[in-house]
């Protein structure tokens, strides 16, 4: 297959061409085609998704597990019943308050929504993004599109169409550049299934911010541990995602100590003829002596470390590292979504460091 990439600008508006080029992309939907395109979050791979067979192709072109969920995007809240047994008093609250944006609500699905969509499930997950390329292709697409992220499974999702065409090229029928996203982590998924609703992926809508319009909210337990034995409800809960191809650890610990650790670390793979890589903040980045360091972003502002820490696990890759030592970060706010896919990705390799080194306290 011929993967053909167009260039469409972000902004407010489109102009003649860039609108032509998405109303052709949006046909390939119809016919059953696949289309990559830029979100707020990450880059989605779009196909029909209210067509049986634009899904299974979804998960052919990822190599994805056909019993994880695909997110159904729609461009307009007038789209939402017709996907739903009912849109629940709790789906209107948060839709009023996050919609469009980056955060998907799991429903009881309609007949309309086929099986293989939903990875065998009795529910949904919908998101309304506010990417205007994505809500144009949406709208020229059908209303209703299926878009995981635009990468082969297991591997970070892409930020910018660069690593959308690494992975998709001669996969899909088109790809869609429109620069790079905003956000850089996936949507926040809350179950709204069950009461209290439960966030079972954590993003840029944190559970402070789902807490205040909800009154009340539960986290799955599995967000930041290694339970892998049940069915997935929603993208990312069961199977390993993320990844770089060189082996990742994150190291938690006091500053100073942790770079000390990590340093030592650097010196014994190097010693193996390992090429190292380490992945630290603004304020620590000239603490290591690895072949490749990464400032991630500052740490006084969690949406820089989410903006930057796909694209850093990806330029791992580029640059053939093969193995990676990375800080920990907070693991509340934003520290939620970027800690569950740095575990996810280091498939929840974790050094606990003691405050002192000979085991005291």
């Amino acid at each position: 297959m011929k993967t053909e990439v167009i260039t469409v600008s972000a902004g407010e508006g489109f102009d003649p061409e860039c609108e032509e080029q998405l109303r052709r992309a949006g046909e390939i939907l119809r016919k059953g085609g696949l289309v990559a395109f830029p979100t707020e979050t990450v880059y989605g791979l779009g196909g029909d998704a209210l067509n049986r067979e634009s899904s299974g192709k979804i998960y052919e072109a990822k190599g994805r597990p056909s019993d994880n969920p695909l997110i159904v995007h729609i461009a307009d809240m007038k789209a939402l019943p017709a996907i739903v047994k009912e849109v629940t008093p709790e789906a209107l609250k948060i839709a009023n308050a996050f919609w469009p944006g980056p955060l998907t609500i799991i429903l009881e699905k309609s007949e309309r929504v086929p099986v293989e969509t939903t990875g065998g499930l009795n529910t949904v997950a919908v998101r309304f993004p506010s990417h205007p390329v994505a809500r144009k292709l949406i709208e020229y697409g059908g209303g209703y599109v299926a878009a995981p992220s635009a990468n082969i499974s297991g591997k970070p999702s892409p930020t910018v169409a660069k690593y959308v065409i690494e992975d998709m090229d001669g996969r899909i029928d088109m790809i869609i550049d429109g620069g790079q996203v905003g956000i850089g982590l996936e949507s926040t998924i809350i179950d709204l299934t069950v009461s209290p609703p439960q966030i079972l992926r954590p993003g840029f809508v944190t559970e402070a911010m789902l807490l205040e319009v909800l009154g009340q909210v539960d986290v799955d337990q599995t967000i930041l541990s290694n339970d892998t034995g049940r069915a997935p409800k929603a993208p990312g809960m069961k199977y390993r995602h993320y990844a770089p191809a060189g082996e990742l650890t994150i190291v938690s610990g006091e500053e100073r100590q942790v770079a000390a650790y990590i340093n030592r670390q650097v010196e014994e793979a190097r010693k193996q003829g390992q090429k190292t890589g380490v992945i630290g903040s603004l304020e620590t980045r000239n603490l290591y002596c690895a072949d490749v360091v990464k400032n991630i972003g500052n740490r006084q502002e969690e949406a820089t470390i989410a903006h930057n820490l796909y694209r850093i696990l990806r330029e791992f890759d580029d640059e053939k590292v093969d193995v990676i030592f990375s800080e920990s970060f907070h693991s509340d706010g934003m520290g939620q979504a970027i800690m569950n896919r740095l575990l996810k990705a280091a498939g929840h390799k974790m050094i606990y460091l003691e405050k002192e080194e000979n085991g005291g306290k």
